[in-house]
């Protein structure tokens, strides 16, 4: 049978502007990928990210650059040597998981020999303003059992501080987005113990976290951007000890399972993660979840509008998209 490609940008406008250390956004840009084979369709979705050098531009690029391999029959294993981590390979990655699932069909869950995903708890992300503001969203949310709180390097002590004081049950994640340095992270010491902090996500910035070996910050470290494919975790020793798996950063499904079982063979933690985006990268990320120790699936929970028959969240617990949305025949 003859298989075709194809790739487009589509733009979801978020509800509520998202802030973090180095920028606000206030619409998600993914690139689409659907992958025909007969009768059958395969949908994955990439999530270009600046940080790591992307665009939409090329990552659309990138996709059509491996278009004829994976039309001529291009596999998952294949693409691993195809395309380099990140968005483009995750989008194809995954059409190629949904489309086996629906040409064989076998759920992925089936071919990973692993139940269904379930009903779980996952991240809601407070987004830095004033504490006064902070206070205010993380109330709208305190019977959500995880909550993410975003900081930067300005007043990071107040701002988790009033988090913790209106959501006192809540599990607690802070993330600076690579903003702290060695003294900035000394300083919140005490404080991340006093609000009973369950994890801090990348403090330092990637290129500089040398000083995080050996170093007490009073809670579990979170490895985010210094780590995305499972060649990055000799790296990691002493510095970390839970690692965050982003289907974007490691280039897909596939990669983020290696990622993931490599980093349990170590000894580490496991959060999921994600970037703010639809529903069609959450549905593959829930096979990781299901695993994790940590899950931050929150990134349609920001789209005014999300995909038909996505994720949903039910107070902090986020339920699976309707049957057939990804990965089911």
């Amino acid at each position: 049978m003859t298989r075709t490609l194809a790739a487009q940008h589509q733009r979801f406008a978020l509800h509520t502007p998202f802030r973090i250390s180095r920028g606000v956004k206030s619409a998600a840009d993914v690139v689409t990928v659907t992958i025909r084979e007969g009768d059958a369709v395969g949908r994955g979705e990439g999530v270009p990210y600046p940080r790591y050098g992307e665009s939409v531009e090329g990552v659309l690029a990138q996709i059509a650059a491996v278009a004829g391999s994976v039309e001529g029959g291009a596999g998952r294993q294949t693409l691993l040597a195809l395309l380099p981590p990140g968005a483009a390979r995750n989008a194809v990655d995954c059409a190629l998981w949904d489309l086996e699932a629906r040409l064989g069909g076998r759920s992925v869950a089936a071919m990973l020999d692993s139940p269904a995903p379930g009903r779980i708890a996952s991240a809601l992300t407070i987004v830095i303003d004033t504490p006064a503001a902070m206070a205010r969203a993380a109330a709208a949310v305190a019977r959500a059992p995880l909550l993410k709180v975003k900081v930067d390097a300005v007043d990071p002590a107040t701002q988790i501080r009033a988090v913790r004081s209106a959501a006192p049950d809540a599990a607690l994640i802070v993330d600076p987005n690579e903003s702290w340095d060695e003294a900035s992270a000394s300083a919140m010491r005490d404080v991340l113990v006093e609000a009973r902090v369950a994890l801090l996500e990348q403090p330092a910035s990637a290129d500089a976290d040398g000083w995080l070996e050996g170093f007490d910050a009073g809670v579990p470290v979170c490895a985010d951007e210094s780590v995305h494919v499972a060649a990055d975790l000799d790296g990691l020793a002493g510095r970390y000890d839970v690692v965050n798996v982003k289907l974007d950063k490691a280039g897909g499904l596939t990669a983020a399972l290696e990622l993931a079982s490599a980093a349990r063979a170590r000894g580490m933690g496991l959060m999921t993660g994600c970037m703010v985006s639809s529903s069609l990268s959450i549905a593959p990320a829930l096979h990781v979840a299901a695993v994790s120790d940590f899950v931050d699936l929150d990134g349609p929970w920001w789209l005014r509008e999300d995909r038909v028959g996505g994720v949903r969240d039910d107070g902090g617990m986020l339920r699976p998209a309707a049957r057939g949305f990804w990965g089911e025949p």
